[in-house]
């Protein structure tokens, strides 16, 4: 009997637990199905969402090789504002800005255009990754075209610092300096760029140095 009785406390124990604790048991696992459920649950909509992003990205590559102009600057600016729209800090919104900026300057003569979308484009890259440089440096070309020297080479002189762009941002800011009537920093802007690419040349740079009587030993 006394054996009986210690398994009747021990039930009887059991349940007094489960009635104490069984409630937030039950919630605690159910918080932790939820979390793991709503994991995969995001996970499976990232991974939707970069896919239609990654189509409507290559919808906009195969715009560009329509032979009708009309044509292909209403898709690329229909395609690249659905990526600004509904992906926006995706990447494929970042890469269809830069072909429609590209488009607006280029084939559009835009400037003003050109530039928002750029700025757009500045504001939703990782400051000091590797597009940065890339964006700011059409943002200043775009900026150049359109007559605002001053801010083109504030967008020059406020990126990170990115080595591999040296002499393209040196010989941009040459143009603008020039363009702005300050020759002398011009040269030098120039120099720059030229000792930036070390034993390689670049002919375009070459001949404007040359027009400027910038010789080798410069």
């Amino acid at each position: 009997m006394a054996e009986m009785r210690t398994e009747e406390e021990q039930v009887e124990a059991i349940k007094n637990w489960w009635k104490s604790n069984g409630i937030s048991i039950l919630v605690g696992i159910g918080a932790a199905l939820a979390i793991v459920f709503g994991w995969q649950s995001w996970q499976e909509q990232k991974a939707a969402e970069r896919s239609q992003a990654a189509s409507q990205f290559a919808g906009l590559l195969n715009a560009l090789s329509s032979s009708d102009l009309d044509t292909r600057l209403e898709t690329v600016r229909y395609l690249a504002g659905e990526l600004q729209e509904d992906f926006e800090d995706s990447a494929y919104a970042v890469y269809g800005t830069l072909i429609l900026a590209q488009q607006q300057l280029l084939e559009q003569d835009d400037a003003a255009a050109a530039v928002e979308s750029l700025k757009w484009a500045l504001d939703r890259v990782e400051q000091g990754g590797p597009v940065e440089p890339i964006v700011r440096h059409r943002l200043a070309q775009a900026q150049f075209a359109a007559g605002n020297n001053d801010e083109a080479l504030a967008t020059l002189r406020n990126g990170t610092d990115a080595e591999a762009f040296a002499p393209l941002f040196a010989e941009l800011e040459g143009d603008i300096l020039l363009a702005s009537g300050d020759e002398d920093s011009a040269k030098e802007a120039y120099k720059t760029a030229r000792e930036a690419l070390g034993e390689q040349r670049n002919g375009l740079l070459e001949l404007k140095m040359a027009d400027l009587s910038i010789g080798e030993e410069a």
